[in-house]
């Protein structure tokens, strides 16, 4: 669900940016700082996006995951859970986007 109330963020923080720049354009005060916002929460809402598309394209391996990791009561048996759902979205998607999803981890 963070995904999604992310995109809802976004898309307020980018509607109060362009509504905020006629009124401070009218009242000849600089812009500088609703076009940064409006810059942020462009890129926050294509982020924001992209996650959403992920979680529900992921949605059952998701689910699966969630439902193992109920009865998990060890660690070792919660890295099992992991390992199964890292498995199930290696077949779903695409090798160079797990790539790039394994540069972004620390």
């Amino acid at each position: 669900m963070l995904p999604l109330a992310g995109l809802v963020m976004a898309l307020f923080a980018l509607v109060a940016g362009f509504r905020a720049l006629p009124l401070l354009k009218g009242e000849g005060r600089p812009t500088g700082v609703a076009m940064g916002g409006i810059t942020v929460s462009s890129f926050a809402l294509l982020l924001s996006a992209l996650a959403t598309a992920m979680q529900l394209y992921l949605m059952d391996e998701y689910s699966a995951y969630q439902e193992c990791m109920k009865g998990a009561g060890t660690v070792s048996a919660q890295g099992e859970c992991f390992t199964q759902f890292r498995d199930a979205a290696q077949r779903k998607l695409p090798a160079d986007v797990l790539d790039m999803l394994g540069a972004m981890q620390p």
